[in-house]
Parts: C-alpha cells; sequence; structure tokens
C-alpha cells in the first residue's frame, strides 16, 4: 500500500490523508495510457496534480523562532480540478456569498439531466452544458416572470453544476440556489412566494425539457455538435432522432427542497463542490494491488459504503469530469447578474426593511481561515507547539521530479 511521501507533506502539519489522487496518478497513469488516449487538458491536469506541492513548484523554507525546526512549504498547482488546491478560493468566495444573502426563505432546486444525453454530452461538454445552464436560467427566469405562478418579476438565483455521483460516474445536474420572492418589474415592491413551494415540479420538468431540446436541436442543426466513436450512428439524421424521441419519453429529474429558513447552511454545503470535481482525497481508503478503495453515500439508504476500482477506472472516472477550459461552473442569474447584482440587492433589502448596504464579507487572513476550517494554527511550530514558523528563504522552481518524468519515463521517451 501507498504510504504518505514525504515531499508532499502538508505545510500546515495537519494530517495528510493517507492515499491522495496525486499517488494514484504517480502509481498507475503509465497503467490508464497504455489503455486510453488523453487529450490534451487530461494531460494539464493529470500533470498538475503530480506537481502540486512538491519542489518542481518551488516554494519557501520555514523555521520556528523558538525550537528552530525547519520545514518546506512547497507552492500550490492551483488546477481548479486538483483536490487539494482551491481551499482557500471556496472560503473567500462562500463569505462573499453569505455577504449577498437576502432575509428570505430559500428554494434549493436541482436540475438533473437524463444519462441517454451522456456520451453526446462527454464528447461536446462546452456546447451540451452552455445549453444546460441556459434550459435551466430561462425555465427558472419565466416562472418567476409568470403572475400566474404566484409571483411576477425578476427572480434571482445562483446555479452550480454537478457532473458526478457518490462514484465518480457521469452524472450531469444543476443545482440553484433561489430566494422565495422577486423583485417587481417596476423595482417598488418585494413580492414574496406565498406557498410553502417555489414552483410545482411538475409543471417546470417539461419546460425544462422542452427547452433543453429545443437548443439541443438547434446546436446539431448548426453542426455545433461531433459525434465521433461510438456516438457515431447518433450523429446520422436518424440516430438523432432517436436519442430525441428517448429525450421526450424519459423523465426529466427536477427537486426543489422545502424552503430553508437559514440558507448559508444550503451554501455551505453548496460550497464543498462549487471548487473541486470529483472527489476529495479524504474520501480515497486505500491503494493497494492495483485496486482504490473508496468512501461514498448511498443515497436510498444514507448510509456511508465503501466501494472498490481498479486504479485505471478510477482515473478514467476522474478525467470524464475534467471541464473545457475557461468553462464557469457557478454562474448568477436574474437579480443576482454580475453586471448588476449590487444594486439589485441593495434594493431588494431596502424593500425588505434593511439598511441598503450589504454586509462586508469576512475578509479572514489564511491564517484565520485554517484555523476556522482545521481548527489549527498553521504558523505554530508542529513540533515544540510554542513558536512560531518563519519564513527565511525560497525555494527555486524545477527541483525534483517533475510529472512529465511521470507521464513520460526514459524508456518511452524517442
Amino acid at each position: 500500500m501507498i504510504q504518505t511521501n514525504s515531499r508532499t507533506q502538508a505545510a500546515d502539519g495537519c494530517k495528510k490523508p493517507k492515499i491522495e489522487v496525486a499517488d494514484i496518478l504517480r502509481e498507475h497513469i503509465s497503467d490508464y495510457l497504455s489503455k486510453y488516449r488523453m487529450p490534451p487538458e487530461h494531460y494539464k491536469v493529470v500533470y498538475d496534480i503530480l506537481n502540486c506541492r512538491t519542489a518542481y513548484l518551488g516554494g519557501h523554507m520555514e523555521a520556528c523562532d523558538n525550537c528552530g525546526t525547519q520545514r518546506n512549504a512547497y507552492n500550490s498547482c492551483r488546477n481548479r480540478h486538483c483536490p487539494k488546491c482551491q481551499t482557500i478560493t471556496k472560503e473567500r468566495w462562500l463569505e462573499a456569498r453569505k455577504a449577498e444573502l437576502l432575509p428570505v426563505p430559500y428554494f434549493h432546486a436541482v436540475f438533473t439531466l437524463p444519462h441517454e444525453l451522456n456520451p453526446v454530452i462527454l464528447c461536446n461538454k462546452e456546447v451540451m452544458l452552455r445549453i444546460l445552464f441556459k434550459a435551466v436560467s430561462k425555465t427558472l427566469l419565466e416562472f418567476g416572470a409568470n403572475q400566474e405562478n404566484g409571483l411576477g418579476g425578476k427572480l434571482g438565483f445562483i446555479s452550480i453544476l454537478h457532473t458526478w455521483d457518490q462514484l465518480l460516474n457521469d452524472h450531469f445536474h444543476l443545482h440553484c440556489l433561489v430566494p422565495g420572492g422577486v423583485l417587481s418589474d417596476d423595482r417598488n415592491q418585494w413580492i414574496w412566494c406565498e406557498n410553502d413551494y417555489l414552483f410545482p415540479i411538475q409543471a417546470l420538468s417539461p419546460v425544462f425539457r422542452g427547452k433543453f431540446i429545443y437548443y439541443l436541436n438547434k446546436a446539431y442543426q448548426n453542426n455545433e455538435l461531433i459525434f465521433p466513436g461510438s456516438t457515431e450512428s447518433v450523429g446520422t439524421a436518424g440516430g438523432f432522432k432517436a436519442l430525441v424521441n428517448s429525450c421526450y419519453a424519459c423523465d426529466w429529474v427536477v427537486d426543489i427542497r422545502d424552503p430553508i429558513e437559514q440558507p448559508e447552511y444550503v451554501l455551505e454545503y453548496l460550497a464543498r463542490y462549487t471548487h473541486r470535481v470529483a472527489i476529495s482525497n479524504n474520501r480515497i481508503l486505500s491503494l493497494e494491488n492495483g485496486k482504490v478503495t473508496l468512501a461514498y453515500k448511498d443515497r436510498d439508504s444514507g448510509q456511508t459504503k465503501q466501494a472498490t476500482l481498479a486504479a485505471v477506472e478510477f482515473i478514467r472516472r476522474f478525467l470524464l469530469h475534467v471541464l473545457p477550459k475557461g468553462f464557469m461552473r457557478i454562474r448568477y442569474y436574474g437579480l443576482f447578474a454580475n453586471r448588476c447584482k449590487g444594486k439589485n440587492i441593495r434594493r431588494c433589502r431596502e424593500l425588505l426593511g434593511l439598511s441598503r448596504d450589504l454586509p462586508e464579507a469576512v475578509n479572514r487572513s489564511v491564517q484565520e481561515m485554517m484555523l476556522k476550517l482545521t481548527g489549527k494554527d498553521i504558523t505554530l511550530c508542529h513540533r515544540c507547539g510554542k513558536g512560531t514558523m518563519l519564513s527565511f528563504g525560497l525555494i527555486p522552481k524545477g527541483v525534483g521530479p517533475s510529472g512529465f518524468e511521470i507521464l513520460h519515463p526514459p524508456a518511452q521517451r524517442s
């Protein structure tokens, strides 16, 4: 079994997971490459994860001002697919969103695409996921603007893309956090949801389906989609028509939970997934004999269970969730659209009897954030427990082995 690698030991002294995605890649990426081709965007993700917090990326040296203990702190790769990165970015995003919350109940809505579409999505992520965001946003905005649905004004919401299930399979869905009300068209009234539900699910689902299929047909007619390999037959006129018919025939799952009086809790739940992809290192239990065992939550029973996958299959599933370069997983609509969010939130607060000024987002230092998250002071010497670790020198980049050498062993180089 792989043990903790000392050269990637966490600089904060916190207990490092025994097994990380980087360990699995380090041991088995060559096995994966012998079976699958890796496109450039996947190569970049693997390369960055292999280098993350290693001497190759450089860093700085620290020493305790009490006992003199020294340690190396290596730089992060900052790739959004890396399980070790984005913690601080996520916390800052969370604090900023909490400051924008309105004093109203919120609804957590989830829109899920049928699995019949998965093969086409995987070959056309940018186009298909853009259609998903568009279909969901237009559905919710349309329902919010319709007085027959009990509102009749401008809705606001945050949408967050998830592409995986607990076992890392492809499962494409959007989480939306929606306040229970709208701003009237004349901006002079906050119109509350009168019921204990946002919109009837049985009405939302067919509209969402209809909009998605409309944009899907449009993309096909404009030759925006590709159909390589096993999807080739779907790209024919008959194959595509059969796909559309199957989509009309199946259920499109839309789920809206009961109103939430404390939406910061949902934000905290969603924030676990906003700035990471597929799996956290803490869920990986072991890597032994070419097999990965991970913990997952059974959605039916609510129990935590274990599953074992071949390491190559684990890597394949992990890389399913690599997003196109620059693709935004978090988007803001209606009242919360970036170009007018501040103005709209201030007006809503005024109509709800609050000060127009938004609460200041808590601007914690990295040290304070890590103390909040882990309960440990990352500047405290892990040996004597009294001194403070102070930086005293830089570690240059390029020291030690790189991800390139793992991806391209000397024996494979021409």
